[in-house]
Formats: structure tokens, C-alpha cells, sequence
């Protein structure tokens, strides 16, 4: 919905123009002679230059909305099921952008989520982004077309602060969770462990005792490579002008993981990784549930974009000169 606020664009569109046909009209009278100028411009209507006007601002008005993409809630369906509530909290920071692991770290780590979707087929998944803050980007939810789309478009510049706050990750997923249950709930954490934070392992072992499994996956190489910013393409720099490099922190996150009553795995492997995350997931006892879902949602932006192709077309053959008989 933020592409409507590109309508804000129209009022200021409508007033330019206004100020075109007032310069119009200056020019014309600075030529003098009114016989001359109604000469000059016998062939011309005033009439369709307005109308080609207003179809090209309508043209522009239904690309915005098509751009929103307006949609209409489906009817609730009643879903049963049998899984558990997980929590996906995933690291990224940018030195999730190294490439000690192909293609970097953070896509690594997103392909691996992404493929556990499709073993989580009963449960329930969110997800939760993470560096110098905490961001819930997705509630629970059975969509998992959703889902995959929540998790292709995690990137650094999602949460702008940097950091490592895994704590204030661990806290907002399990807020996310129903206070009612004391189990059938757990956290997969996707990171590098690059930054120590203190309080993680409290609140670890905190949300193990509330009957939260914690299972972490380390992204990266112990030996550590450097960052290459996408935008400037060059090395990244501490404040000292040395070039940074970044380490995967497995300690950190094999603690977590302890604590968390979980366990810990590298992500050197995705065939590998995902087959023991599954079975890590499969293990905990499930319950079975009833859920109102809303199944799909009516997209309308077709009928906008259509609308703003048949708008420009009319504009672009409409022509500005006055019919032949008239």
C-alpha cells in the first residue's frame, strides 16, 4: 500500500499543468498580433490537449494503484492440522554478506529456510529479522507461500541499525507465541554469532524453561572473510581504516543451542542441514489444532494495469489537431 503515496504526485501534476497553459497564454499574447497567432494555431484543440491530458493522468493514477496491489480478503476456511509453532529468526547484519559460503551467507542461510518450509507443511512459521535491532517481519501464519516470499526479501538494508541482537530476536519470536502453551513451540536461529551479545544465553534459557526448543545454525567459516559492500563494491573498513573480517562465532551459538535444550549445526551442507533440522523439528511433540486461515486473497492490479495501457494507447493516437470538417 506505500505505492499510493504516489498519488500525492496528482495535485502537483495538475497544477504544472495549470502553469503550462498559462505560459501558453503569455506566449501567445507576447506575439502581438491575435490574427496572426489564431494563424498559427488554427489546426490546434484546445479541447484534446486537455482530453490527452486526463487520459495520461488517469493512465498514471491506475499504474500506482495496479502498483499497490489492492487485493480482497477470501472467505475464512477451517484448517485442521497437526504441527507445532516455529519461529524462524534470521541474522542480517552485513556480515551476513560475506562469502566465505556461496553465494554469501545470507543467501545460503534463506535457501536453507526456504527448503525447510517444505518439510513444515502442518505447522505454523514466522519470522523474525535481526541486526543492530529486531523486527518481526512475519506473524505465525500456514501461508507458506507467504512465507517464502518474507524470506527472499530479507536483506541488511531491512533493519538499517547494526549489530547483533540476538536477545531482543530470541524475546520478540517467543512474544509471538501463544502465552497459553508451555511446548509444541520452537525457534530455528540463522546467524553468524559474529557480535557476542551477553544477555542472549538468559534469555535462552529462559524461553527452554517456557518449553521453547532453540535450535541455531551457524552461517560461515571459522577462518572468517571480509565484506564487500553491494552498493560501493568495495571492502568494508573499521573505524581505523582496517579491512574487516568476520568470523563465524560457533561457541556462541552452540551455547544458545545448549541452553536452548536444541542443537547446533553448520551450514556447510543444505541437503544435509535440512534433513537434520526436520527431524529436530519432527521430534517435538505436536498437538492437533483447528485454525481459521483466510486461504487466498483477489488481487485486482491487472484490471489497473490494463486500464492504464488502453488509457495510453488512446492518448498516444489521440492527436492534438482539430478535425478536418470543423
Amino acid at each position: 500500500m506505500t505505492f499510493l503515496i504516489g498519488l500525492a504526485a496528482i495535485p502537483l501534476l495538475l497544477t504544472l499543468f495549470w502553469y503550462l497553459l498559462e505560459w501558453k497564454t503569455k506566449a501567445a499574447k507576447r506575439i502581438g498580433d491575435p490574427e496572426l497567432v489564431s494563424r498559427l494555431i488554427i489546426n490546434f484543440s484546445p479541447v484534446k490537449f486537455l482530453i490527452k491530458f486526463g487520459l495520461a493522468l488517469l493512465a498514471l493514477c491506475c499504474i500506482i494503484v495496479g502498483a499497490a496491489n489492492i487485493q480482497r480478503r477470501g472467505a475464512t476456511e477451517i484448517v485442521n492440522r497437526t504441527g507445532v509453532d516455529i519461529m524462524y529468526v534470521l541474522d542480517v547484519s552485513k556480515s551476513m554478506l560475506a562469502e566465505d559460503v556461496k553465494p554469501n551467507r545470507l543467501e545460503k542461510a534463506k535457501e536453507l529456510l526456504t527448503r525447510l518450509l517444505g518439510k513444515l507443511s502442518n505447522d505454523r512459521v514466522g519470522l523474525v529479522l535481526f541486526a543492530g535491532r529486531a523486527y518481526l517481519q512475519m506473524p505465525l501464519t500456514i501461508d507458506q507461500g507467504a512465507a517464502k516470499m518474507y524470506i527472499q526479501n530479507a536483506e541488511p538494508d531491512v533493519v538499517p541499525t547494526q549489530g547483533t541482537v540476538i536477545a531482543d530476536a530470541l524475546t520478540m519470536a517467543n512474544n509471538a507465541f501463544s502465552n497459553q502453551d508451555r511446548k509444541y513451540k520452537a525457534i530455528v536461529l540463522v546467524s553468524d554469532g559474529e557480535d557476542h551479545d551477553p544477555d542472549a544465553l538468559k534469555v535462552a534459557k529462559h524461553l527452554a524453561d517456557d518449553g521453547v526448543m532453540i535450535n541455531t545454525v551457524g552461517v560461515g567459516t571459522p577462518e572468517g572473510a571480509t565484506i564487500i559492500d553491494p552498493v560501493s563494491r568495495e571492502l568494508k573498513k573499521d573505524a581505523e581504516g582496517q579491512i574487516v573480517i568476520t568470523k563465524l562465532n560457533e561457541t556462541e551459538l552452540n551455547q544458545l543451542a545448549d541452553a536452548g535444550k536444541g542443537a547446533y549445526l553448520r551450514l556447510d551442507n543444505l541437503d544435509d542441514a535440512e534433513i537434520t533440522l526436520s527431524q529436530r523439528l519432527d521430534g517435538i511433540e505436536k498437538r492437533a489444532l483447528t485454525d481459521k486461515e483466510f486461504v487466498n486473497y483477489t488481487s485486482y492490479f491487472q484490471w489497473f494495469v490494463g486500464a492504464a495501457a488502453l488509457l495510453l494507447l488512446l492518448e498516444f493516437f489521440l492527436s492534438e489537431r482539430k478535425l478536418k470538417w470543423a
